[in-house]
C-alpha cells in the first residue's frame, strides 16, 4: 500500500501517521528523515543537500526529488510507504509519478486530513505559556485548573510564542493552503484523493483512514 498523507498544519496528520505505521507495518518517509539519513550516510545527494542547508537555502527539487527517489527504491519499502511531507509541491508531484514508474511502484491513495481553517488557527493558536516557570497550557485542551493560575507554580503571568499568536498562525495556514491547492487538484483529478474530516475524535478519524487503506 502505498500511500501520501496531506494536511495542514494542526490537523493531526503526525498522530494519523504513527497509526498507520503502527498498524499495517510500512515506513513512514519524511523528508525530514530522508533529508538526515542522506546525509549521515554521506549519499552523493546528502552531502549536496548539506551544502544547501549549511547556507541556509533551499534545497532545489532535483536534490530533494533524487533522495526521495532513493529511499523509495530501499527494501523496506516493498510492502508499501507512507509518504509524509513530500510532495511539497505541483512540480514534486509531477516528479513523484515519475521515479514511482521507474521504479515499478504506484500510488494506491492520497490521504487527506481535512480540519476546517477556524478550527486549526483555534488548535494552533491556544498554547499559552507561564512565564515564570515555564509550564505549557491550552485554552481548550490543557487549560489551568484554576483560571489565571499556574498548576505547577502558581504563578499568575502568562504569555504566548510568537508562532503561537493567532495572526501568525492565520499566515502560516495561507501559505500551507496555497501550496497545498495545487497538489490535492492534481491527485483528484487522478482519483487518487481520499478526503477525511479530521475534527473528530482521533479514534473516529483513525477507522476512515484504515477503511481507505483496507
Amino acid at each position: 500500500m502505498n500511500l501520501v498523507l496531506m494536511g495542514l498544519p494542526g490537523a493531526g496528520k503526525g498522530t494519523q501517521a504513527e497509526r498507520i505505521v503502527a498498524e499495517f507495518k510500512i515506513p513512514q518517509i519524511s523528508t525530514g528523515d530522508m533529508f538526515r539519513a542522506a546525509m549521515a550516510n554521506e549519499t552523493k545527494l546528502g552531502m549536496e543537500a548539506k551544502s544547501y542547508m549549511d547556507k541556509g537555502e533551499l534545497v532545489p527539487d532535483d536534490v530533494t526529488n533524487g533522495i526521495v527517489k532513493e529511499r523509495l527504491a530501499q527494501p523496506d519499502t516493498e510492502n508499501g510507504f507512507l509518504l509524509d511531507g513530500f510532495p511539497r509541491t505541483l512540480d514534486q508531484a509531477q516528479a513523484l509519478d515519475q521515479m514511482l514508474t521507474d521504479l515499478g511502484k504506484k500510488l494506491d491513495a492520497v490521504i487527506e486530513i481535512h480540519v476546517p481553517e477556524e478550527i486549526l488557527v483555534e488548535r494552533l493558536a491556544g498554547r499559552y505559556i507561564c512565564r515564570n516557570c515555564g509550564a505549557t497550557y491550552h485554552k481548550i485542551f490543557n487549560p489551568t485548573k484554576v483560571e489565571g493560575t499556574c498548576d505547577r507554580c502558581g504563578g499568575h503571568e502568562f504569555y504566548q510564542r510568537e508562532d503561537d499568536k493567532p495572526e501568525t498562525v492565520k499566515n502560516r495556514l495561507a501559505v500551507n493552503i496555497k501550496s497545498s491547492e495545487p497538489i490535492l487538484s492534481y491527485y483528484k483529478d487522478q482519483g487518487l484523493l481520499q478526503s477525511i474530516d479530521g475534527d473528530r475524535e482521533i479514534d473516529a478519524v483513525f477507522n476512515d483512514v484504515k477503511k481507505i487503506i483496507e
